[in-house]
């Protein structure tokens, strides 16, 4: 049986606190906001598909961030419970964004942008996949690893908060409703 890794992780403790409870803060921001558009009156809400496309990832990331830092801070982790639970996530989030790909081309309301697919498909998978490479190297180069680990965590914490103010200012100051067409 391995030893705890502990040891090496009890110095990422405070870092993992502080993204996670960001991370989780900002999910709970989320889900006022869009409950607050949902309520508008304004003739724009998104769709459903839309929200799935655009919104949902961003939910995802912050769960994402908060499950790393759960993981990362969990006592009595050996080097294959860590190991196996990061390549789980790293593998999972790059599913997960084949399925945000799938959704934007999908959805009819917005055509996506370069940036666009930058910041919900590229930027997250190069994310997923740090966490992935951390995941098994942990075995090789425990030390670097957790450093990329932690690294990934903070730029998918940085992605979300991003990609949320993204779709705030679309949002708020998208284009114009188009009126409801009056039946003849």
């Amino acid at each position: 049986m391995h030893d705890p890794i502990t040891a090496l992780v009890s110095g990422w403790e405070t870092f993992y606190v502080i993204l996670g409870s960001s991370a989780a803060a900002l999910t709970g921001l989320m889900f006022v906001v869009i409950a607050l558009v949902g309520e508008t009156r304004s003739g724009r809400r998104p769709s459903i598909a839309s929200i799935r496309a655009f919104a949902t990832p961003i939910i995802v990331h912050f769960g994402g961030v908060l499950l790393l830092a759960a993981l990362l801070t969990t006592p009595k982790h050996t080097e294959l419970t860590l190991s196996l639970s990061l390549m789980a996530c790293g593998i999972g989030g790059l599913g997960f964004i084949r399925w945000v790909a799938v959704g934007m081309r999908r959805q009819q309301e917005y055509e996506p942008v370069d940036e666009d697919w930058e910041w919900h498909i590229t930027l997250p998978a190069i994310v997923y996949a740090a966490v992935l490479l951390g995941g098994a190297g942990l075995w090789w180069r425990p030390v670097p690893a957790l450093t990329l680990v932690g690294a990934a965590a903070l730029f998918l914490l940085y992605i979300g908060i991003r990609n949320a103010w993204d779709s705030a200012i679309y949002i708020s100051v998208g284009p114009p409703a188009t009126p409801p067409k009056s039946k003849p």
